[in-house]
C-alpha cells in the first residue's frame, strides 16, 4: 500500500476510539501490534495530617509543583501556644534536675568527709585514744548523710523523669506544628485539587492530586505465547495517535510483569477474546514533551525471538 492510501485510510477512519485508527494502520502496513494499552500514571493524593482550619492553600490544577515545597498551612495557634506553654515547664524541670544534682553531689562529698571521720574515730577507738560517744557521733553522722543521698538521688531521678516527660510532649507538639506544613511529596503536575483556603480540614482529608507526567507507564495484557519473548528491563516499540496521518512512536521500557495469569479484562478485546488467559505488564515511557496523556491508548510491538529491540 502506498502512502497516499495509507494516509486516505487514516482520514477515511472515524470514531472515538484511536485504537481503532492504530490497528487499521497496522493491519495495512502489515504491522499487526502484539498488545494494547492505555497510559496511566503514578498518581498521589495528598492529605491534611492534623485538623484545622487552612490558612493558606494555593494548589491549583495543571500547576507544577516541586517534591518539598510548602503548599498550604493549617492553623496552628493552640498547638503553638501548647508549646510555648511546655517549653517554660521544660526549662523549671530542667532547673529543678540541676538543682537536685548538685545537692547530690554535695552530700557525697560530705558523705566521703563523714566516713573518713568515722574511720579514723575507729582506729583511735580501738587505741583507747577516742571514746564510745565520739564513735556514735561519727557512725551516726554517716547514716544520716547516706539517708539524705539516698532522697536527693531519688529526687533527682523524679526530676529527670519529669524532664523526659515533657520533652515528649514537646516533641509530639513540634512534630504536630510540622504536619501543620502541608508539603508537596513528589515532583508532578497537579490533576486535581480538592479544597481552598479558609475551609476547616480533618486529618485524612483528600486537599490534592498529583502525578509524574515526564514519564508514563502503560498497562498492557500480553498473551501466554508471547510471554517468553518480553522480559524486565526489556526495551518495547510503543505506537500513539500523534493527531497526523502517522501514528508517533516512542521507546519504552518493561518494567513489571504479572507472575499470574487473568483473564483479559472486558475493555480490552472482543468478546472472543475475553476468554484468553493473558499477564498483566507495565511498560515506562518517557514523556518529556508531554505528548503522551493519562487514559491515552497506545499499541505495542513485542521484540522476537527474544531480542532487545524488535526488528
Amino acid at each position: 500500500m502506498t502512502r497516499s492510501m495509507l494516509g486516505f485510510v487514516m482520514r477515511a477512519v472515524t470514531g472515538p476510539s484511536s485504537v481503532v485508527t492504530l490497528s487499521l494502520l497496522a493491519a495495512c502496513t502489515g504491522a499487526e501490534p502484539d498488545a494494547y494499552g492505555n497510559f496511566e500514571a503514578e498518581e498521589v493524593v495528598v492529605s491534611a495530617e492534623v485538623d484545622g482550619r487552612l490558612l493558606e492553600f494555593g494548589v491549583r490544577e495543571g500547576e507544577a509543583l516541586s517534591r518539598g515545597s510548602i503548599v498550604g498551612l493549617v492553623d496552628t495557634t493552640q498547638a503553638a501556644l501548647e508549646l510555648r506553654e511546655l517549653q517554660a515547664v521544660l526549662q523549671s524541670a530542667g532547673s529543678a534536675t540541676e538543682q537536685a544534682a548538685s545537692e547530690a553531689r554535695a552530700l557525697e562529698a560530705e558523705l566521703a568527709t563523714a566516713e573518713r571521720d568515722l574511720a579514723r574515730t575507729e582506729r583511735l577507738y580501738a587505741d583507747d585514744a577516742a571514746t564510745s560517744q565520739q564513735l556514735d557521733v561519727a557512725g551516726t553522722r554517716v547514716d544520716a548523710l547516706r539517708a539524705r543521698l539516698v532522697g536527693a538521688h531519688s529526687g533527682t531521678r523524679g526530676t529527670a523523669d519529669q524532664v523526659e516527660a515533657v520533652r515528649a510532649q514537646v516533641a509530639r507538639l513540634e512534630d504536630r506544628l510540622a504536619r501543620s506544613r502541608i508539603t508537596n511529596p513528589v515532583d508532578g503536575t497537579v490533576l486535581a485539587s480538592y479544597a481552598e483556603a479558609g475551609e476547616f480540614v480533618h486529618a485524612g482529608r483528600a486537599l490534592y492530586q498529583i502525578a509524574a507526567l515526564d514519564t508514563l507507564t502503560l498497562r498492557v495484557y500480553i498473551g501466554g505465547a508471547q510471554l517468553a519473548d518480553v522480559r524486565v528491563g526489556q526495551e518495547v516499540d510503543v505506537s500513539f495517535d500523534a493527531g497526523s496521518d502517522r501514528p508517533a512512536s516512542a521507546t519504552g521500557v518493561v518494567s513489571w510483569i504479572a507472575a499470574e495469569a487473568e483473564f483479559t479484562p472486558t475493555p480490552v478485546q472482543t468478546r472472543e477474546e475475553r476468554t484468553n488467559l493473558v499477564y498483566a505488564a507495565k511498560i515506562r515511557v518517557p514523556n518529556p514533551e508531554g505528548r503522551l496523556k493519562i487514559g491515552m491508548p497506545a499499541d505495542v510491538r513485542l521484540p522476537a525471538g527474544g531480542d532487545d529491540r524488535a526488528e
